[in-house]
This record gives structure tokens, sequence and C-alpha cells, in this order.
């Protein structure tokens, strides 16, 4: 059962209101959150996020692990029904959601990527030509920042609200980091995916933070060059079999372990690649994270800190063996150790009971399509060009010949300048669009972006639709595809509103928090304000809700809701 969010449907705003409305969200808890603040709170609030972590790896994989995970499910606070209701389920917009507690109908992050029609190019998420990009030995131009997050995230209001206060945040993708922190960070970074170097922001700063540069120097990446990953455990225990059919491991890899991590190469592009997609990269951004929380001190200010750390690896694992993979299973296992090191080390460092965890997925995954086939609700590979050609078609015989379609991203589709005003004029062209598409294999329903205006209800395919509509970013026409059904020539993706991609993780664990299990439904865009409550600070309005069932009584009295 997904969760029902019934809120009125929201568009876009405009870049002034939103700049009004943000002073006002960023500014207004500041006097009631000392105010109301318990007597004692949580010193460091961390949120990990893990990209592609589906929530029936839990049930299925709790029992291998003895770790961070474990710990996390067995002595905190575990949702068992979280969800994301919307239908973008991508990295981009998951994170913009844990962060901000509201979804991309607000926050306006759609996708890792949409159509600019001023431009008529491809823009990515955190895309900005104002910014650069800093690195230890480099500066690179245009660069990334939040600017197009159009919401405040619960970290830069902890920054606003409570002086004294640091956020780092962290991860391979620039998109994850830049997300979790929002538009005030003291340091956020990530990793350049074709050369390996780290980067930060000019949004955030003006060069690479020394601790940083240390810590780089210190370990690089070809210290990992003789790495091999093999499995964990004796193989007969993996509950995933050999799961070869329509996998697509990284270049130098097979599809069977063992998978060396030089593969022929200790450098260049194939080796970044191959490490991370294994869990050494998790590994080293823990060491990354516990170097930075010495470095600043995390959790020992006068205020509360924040740390954000998105676990990349299960991603490109994930996209590339499927989820019924040893690869996956074992990264797990892995992952599970990590985070054990990860609290292991704030315990240390801040001390057991001073700090809150909330530990949650941006995203789920699809099956691999040929692994599927024996199944009853078989399944298989979208064609983008396809459904382009098929709309185009019947456009050259209504319309005359001529170039209708301006790009199709992921499931939204972008019509040249004055095409969608000629369909709106002819119900019946719509019409022969709408069939045209609808013919296509694996595509489920069609929406004209106008009529999302109407959901039919919680948990529809319209609800999920009209969740991720932001004006000026989404597609003209949005198509939903079928279940198993997925946009990727190779390997798995996500990004639909099929339960397999929506449904994730939700686990609390720490200061303030009632371990338990929890049957009522979540959702990501629940941590927000139930951190925010936390910490003592009066949520604003989300999307999500305060999840107070799970927390001691004398935390969930330090806010209103």
């Amino acid at each position: 059962m997904k969760p029902a969010h019934p809120k009125p449907l929201r568009r876009g705003l405009p870049l002034a209101v939103f700049s009004f409305a943000m002073t006002g969200l960023l500014l207004l808890p500041q006097g009631i959150a000392q105010q109301n603040a318990p007597p004692q709170g949580p010193k460091l609030v961390v949120v990990i996020a893990v990209d592609q972590m589906r929530a029936d790896y839990v049930q299925r994989f709790r029992g291998e692990w003895r770790g961070g995970l474990a710990r996390l499910v067995t002595r905190g606070a575990w949702f068992q029904n979280a969800a994301y209701p919307y239908s973008g389920t991508e990295t981009c917009p998951g994170h913009a959601t844990i962060a901000t507690g509201v979804f991309p109908e607000t926050h306006g992050i759609i996708g890792n990527a949409w159509w600019d029609r001023t431009t008529a190019k491809n823009v990515t998420c955190t895309q900005d030509a104002s910014a650069s990009d800093l690195g230890v030995s480099r500066t690179a131009s245009p660069g990334d920042s939040p600017a197009q997050l159009m919401a405040p995230s619960f970290a830069e209001r902890l920054r606003t609200a409570r002086p004294g206060s640091h956020v780092v945040t962290l991860s391979l993708k620039a998109r994850a980091a830049i997300m979790l922190a929002g538009h005030q960070a003291d340091i956020v970074l990530w990793q350049d995916e074709v050369a390996g170097d780290w980067l930060t922001s000019s949004a955030y700063a003006s060069e690479m933070p020394p601790f940083a540069r240390a810590f780089f120097d210190a370990n690089p990446l070809s210290q990992n060059s003789r790495k091999v990953w093999t499995l964990s455990m004796v193989e007969a225990n993996y509950h995933n079999g050999h799961s070869v059919a329509g996998e697509s491991p990284p270049p130098g890899w097979t599809a069977s372990f063992p998978h060396p991590l030089a593969g022929g190469a200790s450098t260049g592009q194939a080796f970044v690649t191959r490490w991370r997609a294994s869990p050494f990269s998790d590994e080293y951004l823990e060491r990354l994270a516990a170097a930075a929380a010495d470095a600043l001190k995390l959790g020992r200010g006068p205020g509360t800190d924040f740390l954000g750390i998105s676990f990349s690896a299960p991603d490109y694992v994930g996209h590339a063996f499927g989820p019924a993979s040893r690869e996956v299973e074992d990264e797990y296992l892995r992952l599970d150790q990590t985070i054990g090191k990860l609290l292991a080390d704030l315990d240390r460092a801040v001390g057991a009971g001073n700090y809150v965890v909330a530990l949650t997925a941006d995203h789920g995954v699809a099956p691999i399509p040929e692994q599927s086939q024996s199944q009853a609700s078989k399944g298989g590979r979208v064609n983008a060009a396809d459904i382009v050609a098929r709309i185009e078609k019947v456009l050259a015989q209504r319309l005359g010949e001529g170039r209708y379609v301006s790009q199709m991203v992921d499931q939204n589709i972008y019509f040249a300048p004055g095409v969608m005003d000629r369909i709106h004029a002819d119900p019946s062209l719509w019409q022969d669009v709408q069939t045209a598409i609808l013919a296509a294999p694996g595509v489920q329903r069609v929406f004209e972006s106008t009529e999302l205006g109407q959901r039919s209800g919680a948990g529809s395919l319209e609800q999920a639709a009209a969740l991720d509509e932001f004006s000026g970013r989404s597609g003209d026409v949005v198509v939903a595809l079928k279940p198993r059904w997925i946009l990727a020539a190779r390997g798995t993706t996500h990004g639909s509103a099929n339960d397999y991609d929506q449904h994730v993780p939700l686990l609390f664990f720490g200061a303030g928090i009632k371990p338990g299990v929890y049957a009522a439904a979540a959702s990501p865009a629940d941590i927000a304000p139930t951190l925010a409550t936390l910490c003592g600070m009066t949520p604003v309005k989300t999307e999500g809700r305060v999840l107070a069932e799970a927390m001691q009584a004398k935390a969930a009295s330090g806010g209103q809701p």
C-alpha cells in the first residue's frame, strides 16, 4: 500500500516569489527554534542516503548483516511502508525530496536532467553557468550548484536557525551531495566521474578545503589498484544466485566474481568506473566523512551540526548487475560493515546518544527484463527513439513534413515551439498522438501536462505524474511505463511509479528516537520535518509529516508540527 499524500497541486513559482518565500522560511524558525529547543537534543544530525536501495532488501538480507545496517534495523525505528509517491524516481529528485521535505512539484527537481526550452539543450539538475567546480589542481566552468533547487533544505535551515552549526555533505555524485546540502553549506564534496578528481563548487567555497586536500593527497585512488572484489561469504549462503542474463558489467569485468579493480589498467576512466562500482568506494567515502567530522569537530560545537552522506556504489552495482545478483547482495553485506564503521567513528567522536541518524534511499530499481521473461508479468526494454518516431509519423501525416519533437528525456516528451498549441486546437490530433504512443511496447498510460492538475486519487498514476509536474521544466507529454518495462538499453534502471522503484527503506536511530517497527505509511519527505522537530525547530509547511510515533515524548515536544 502506497502512502497517501493528498496535497493540493502546486506549480512552479516565479523566481522572485520563491526568493521571498525561501527567505521567510529560513528566517522565521530562528527565534522559535531557540525558544522551543529542548534542553538536550542531538549534537549531530546524520542523513545517510543509499543510492538505489529497494525496501525489500532489508527483509531479504537483514539476516546476513552484523554491522551498521543491522544496528539501525534492530535498535532504531524502522518504517516498513515508506515510498515516494511520484513517478520520477531518480537520484536528483530523491535527494532533493529527502533534503527539503517536499516533492518535485514544489522543489522543482523533476529528474537528473530535463530539456531547457530556452536554450534548446538538455540541462542537468545541478548545472550552473555562473558557478565553477573547484578541484585540488583544477577549476572547471560552467560548474555545479544548487541554483535550480526551488525549496530550502533542512540543513540550510538548521545552519541559519542555529548559529555556529556546520553543514557537510559528501557523495561520489554532484547531484547527491549538492541536493543534500541545499543552498548553504560549509563543505560539499563529490567526485568527477571521468578522471576521479574530487570537486566542490564556488557556490560554497573559494577553494578545496585544506583537510580535503590533505586527505586526497594521502589517499590517492591508485592505492586501490591491487584490490579485488571477491565474495564476502561462502557462496552457498547467498540468497541471490547466478543472474547473468541482461547484466552489463563495467569494462574490464565479467558477469562473475572475482572483480579486480585494475582490470588491465590502474588509472583512467575505466579504472575509476570499476572503483565507483565497488564496495571500496563506499569505504573511501566513509573515511572521508570521518576526516571531515574530525576536521570540523562535528557534534562538538555550540550548535547542532549536519553530516549528509550519499553512498553511490549500490546504484552503479545495481544498474550493471540488477537486484537479483550476488553483486548487489554482497555490496549490501559490505555496506553494512562500512556504515558500522561510520557509527563507531561517531560513537568515538561525538558520543553514542548525542547524534541522530536518518537512513533512506533516493529510489529503488527494476528487475532486469531478460531475467523476468519466465514470470507471468513479462517485462522489456522501451525504445525512446521508437516512441519519438511514432509521434513524428502521426504529426507529419496530419500537419505536413517537419520536426515536431524536440527531445524525449526519461518519460518526458518535449514538443517543438508551437506544436502543443496546434494539438490543443484539434482534439482529434491529440487522440492520434496518444494512440501512437500507447501502441509502443511497454507504454501503459499517456498524460498531457495540462491534465495533471486533476488527480484521480492517492496512489494513482495520475497523481504520481502530477507530483512531478513543474511548470517550465516538465515535458508537454508524460508517459507511464508498464511494470517491468524500462528505458535502458543495458542492465537495468529506475524512474517509474512502480512499487520496486518507489518503495525504499526509512530508518531512524539515536538521540530522541523510540526504537520499534512501524507499519504506518511514510515517505522520505518525512525526514526533514521529523529532524526539525528533534532539533527543536518548528517545521515549515512540507509535504511530509513529523513521524512523532517514532520519537521519544521529550523530543516530540521540542517543536510544533
